[in-house]
């Protein structure tokens, strides 16, 4: 079962660190579509969740205290969801149901990081370093 968690964590990370070099690259760019999101920084805050994205990515995969790099990656997800794909502010019925599939995708991809947080707590094998939290 370790091999099958290992893989999961290829899987589930490959999103972020894809994520992570268009953050860190395409800074500008992203930077203009998360003002015109509503996102106040915009700059610094594109820059901060790449290296959010990368630092939990990272952790998650190579297991370096995972259950940290799983909630820097919720840290990410939760208010991206809310403030980058508000499908309520949407009026236009294909925008409002193209940023609802995005809340939802950043909503479960939440979940599922925190499912990443509780089995490092377990202890699974396979990983550099033991969890940085103590869940007992």
């Amino acid at each position: 079962m370790d091999l099958v968690l290992l893989i999961a964590r290829v899987l589930f990370v490959a999103l972020f660190l894809g994520s992570t070099v268009g953050h860190l690259t395409q800074t500008d760019s992203m930077a203009g579509y998360a003002a015109s999101r509503g996102v106040p920084m915009a700059k610094p805050a594109t820059l901060v969740t790449g290296v959010l994205m990368l630092l939990g990515g990272l952790s998650v995969l190579l297991g370096v205290w995972g259950d940290l790099g799983a909630l820097l990656l919720v840290v990410f997800l939760i208010p991206t969801a809310f403030m980058m794909h508000g499908f309520w502010r949407e009026t236009d019925p294909t925008a409002k149901q193209m940023e609802m599939i995005q809340f939802n995708k950043d909503m479960a991809l939440a979940g599922g990081a925190l499912a990443f947080f509780w089995a490092f707590s377990q202890g699974p094998g396979l990983t550099i370093t033991g969890p940085l939290f103590s869940m007992g």
